[in-house]
């Protein structure tokens, strides 16, 4: 027979969202600049485990150009990032790691559950399936669920756009259907 599995068999103390000390000097304009920095300039952990980490590859491409929302650079190393995109299946195996880089990360850290596998396991979830985490805020708190299987880039962008204004608690960029259609007709000047 086989051991037990230690992850599973230990009892867990569930993660909560990390405490952000209040600042030293707390002046208003001074903390929305600063926020607006911390906003615009998200620096996202690279955490692909399946498929959608294909379309978290296309949103760093030029098509759809995530430099231009301030979430470029992809770090290697959890204690440089401020955001976890986690993008596909997550493990029992793999677990242990997903959460360790997360505890890892500094605080302020924000998490975007991208995909139905991430979100609660996807087309793996099944009675009696063994291997599969149904839904990644079983390890640690998410921020943003961005579904789909796999969701478009339109759709990842949009998760970053939530981050920001979750932080902000203001949108800078347009929603879609705020957008006029080049189709529509002109609205009559007003005299």
């Amino acid at each position: 027979m086989a051991a037990p599995d230690p992850i599973m068999t230990a009892k867990r103390i569930p993660i909560t969202k990390a405490e952000v000390l209040p600042p030293i000097i707390d002046l208003k304009p001074l903390n929305w600049f600063f926020d607006v920095n911390r906003a615009m300039s998200l620096w996202p952990i690279t955490f692909g485990l399946a498929c959608c980490a294909i379309e978290m590859m296309s949103v760093s491409m030029a098509r759809f150009d995530i430099a231009r929302f301030g979430a470029e650079v992809f770090r290697p190393s959890a204690r440089q990032a401020d955001l976890m995109m986690v993008t596909g299946t997550v493990s029992k195996k793999m677990a242990p790691a997903l959460v360790r880089l997360y505890e890892q990360m500094p605080a302020p850290k924000y998490v975007m559950a991208v995909g139905n596998c991430a979100i609660s396991g996807g087309p793996f979830k099944f009675d009696n399936q063994y291997g599969i985490i149904e839904g990644v805020d079983n390890l640690v708190p998410v921020d943003v669920y961005v579904p789909g299987c796999p969701p478009r880039p339109e759709a990842i962008l949009e998760g970053v756009f939530a981050i920001q204004e979750k932080i902000l608690g203001v949108r800078f960029w347009p929603k879609a259907e705020e957008i006029p259609s080049p189709k529509a007709e002109p609205k009559p000047e007003k005299a």
